[in-house]
């Protein structure tokens, strides 16, 4: 069950005609371009881990992005860019909240 207020988009590495997107390391490449875009603004040596509004996972075998909605308040651009790129190369998008 969705949660009426999701807090994350979930951003899979499939496209809407089931193909798998490649390359198949698009998922970390994301996650690195975004990695300044973090609660309390870039820190020095923030380029070294992801953010923890874009991380790149495995859900049931498909490469994802989990995408926390907080960085559409904080930095609405980069929520944007996120949202295009799945959009752009029509990507499946869920919305929900992930639980380990």
């Amino acid at each position: 069950m969705v949660p009426s207020n999701p807090s994350e988009v979930f951003i899979q590495g499939v496209t809407r005609d089931g193909r798998t997107f490649r390359p198949s390391d698009w998922a970390e490449r994301l996650a690195g371009v975004m990695s300044s875009f973090r609660p309390g603004g870039a820190q020095p040596g923030s380029h070294l881990s992801y953010s923890p509004w874009c991380i790149p996972t495995m859900i049931d075998g498909v490469t994802c992005v989990i995408v926390n909605r907080a960085l559409r308040d904080h930095e609405p651009m980069a929520w944007d860019f996120v949202i295009n790129f799945a959009k752009d190369n029509e990507l499946k998008v869920s919305e929900g909240r992930f639980e380990k």
